[in-house]
């Protein structure tokens, strides 16, 4: 069995070390009329009539992925995805970004591919990439690390946080492109290591692909259909899902239980890491398993819904809000039983 853990990323110690940090943090929220709480997908601040998002992250481990291909023009994308698609679950609409780029030496060209990246996940975006800072730190990078900050607004009565969400509502999951940023030690472990797989290597579960390319691809950037979707239906939550699988769900309401039962088969790179002795609950705790981002809502709203969402990306209702004692999330797998997250 080959656990997320075993690969170096203990979800669980980071949860008490996030714990630990916001304990401390908490106290200035008094400062600014925040609106959002702690460990919602981006913070907001009240701006008169306007709230202004604001959310972080950044590319992890799949930098070492780009490292073993020598390719660094599509881990921009992923930068920007992870930010973007944060701050569009607030119902803000992103403006402008800064990024973070943390150097063992300055390499010119791997800088030029990177910003390459970084600029197209920005068209996708329609946002704005206005500064940044590079630094080299010899003594506490390897290579390089990757990350950014963004903003956005959002009208007041446009915030989208969850509190409307209720029993019944529907779950939509928006197709993923792959893998998207997260998991990837646990990835890597069982690709590189127990499967001994090299980058060039096909796929062993979709020989169109190679190991390396199935790692790498961007992670998908949903910000145009959310904001169509926006403007036109009414929306009780969105949940970016990235690290932590399904469990972001959990992120949207206290109290609110979901059941998934209808999701599409996922694609061959997760089947091949679950064939590789990792476990199915597993499976739903780190991976998006082909869900990149979900929307809740009343469910007469969901054929118009998915008609808006459908003319950018795959989209299918995945389930929907149940009444429940416990604060949980029921998923039937794709091996056909059920787990709960």
């Amino acid at each position: 069995m080959v656990t997320y853990s075993e690969s170096g990323v203990d979800i669980d110690l980071e949860e008490v070390t996030v714990s630990a940090l916001t304990q401390k943090l908490k106290e200035t929220l008094q400062y600014q009329d925040v609106i959002t709480e702690s460990g919602h997908f981006a913070a907001l601040v009240r701006l008169g009539n306007q709230a202004l998002a604001m959310s972080t992250d950044g590319v992890g481990s799949k930098i070492l992925v780009a490292e073993m291909m020598d390719k660094y023009n599509t881990i921009g994308i992923d930068c920007v995805a992870m930010v973007v698609n944060d701050l569009i679950c607030v119902g803000a609409r992103p403006l402008a970004m800064v990024d973070y780029l943390a150097v063992e030496k300055p390499d010119p060209d791997a800088a030029s591919q990177i910003a390459s990246g970084l600029a197209e996940g920005c068209r996708q975006a329609n946002t704005a990439m206005i500064g940044g800072e590079t630094a080299s730190l010899p003594e506490i990078v390897r290579n390089f690390d990757l990350a950014a900050t963004g903003i956005g607004l959002v009208n007041m009565d446009r915030i989208v946080t969850g509190d409307k969400i209720q029993e019944g509502d529907v779950i939509i999951g928006i197709e993923s492109s792959g893998i998207h940023s997260n998991g990837l030690s646990l990835a890597r472990r069982v690709f590189f290591e127990e499967a001994n797989l090299k980058v060039d290597e096909p796929l062993p579960t979709d020989k169109n692909i190679t190991a390396g390319a199935a790692l790498l691809e961007p992670t998908r950037i949903y910000v145009q259909a959310i904001m169509e979707l926006l403007d036109e239906v009414e929306v009780h939550g969105l949940a970016h899902i990235t690290g932590g699988g399904f469990t972001n769900l959990k992120r949207l309401k206290k109290g609110t239980s979901y059941r998934i039962d209808n999701l599409t088969s996922p694609p061959p790179l997760f089947k091949f890491i679950s064939s590789q002795g990792v476990e199915i609950e597993e499976m739903y705790r780190v991976f998006n398993m082909g869900v990149g981002f979900t929307v809740i809502l009343p469910e007469k709203n969901s054929s118009e819904a998915l008609k808006i969402i459908r003319k950018h990306h795959p989209a299918q209702v995945i389930g929907r809000v149940i009444e429940d004692s416990q604060e949980k999330v029921e998923v039937k797998t794709f091996k056909g039983g059920w787990i709960e997250l």
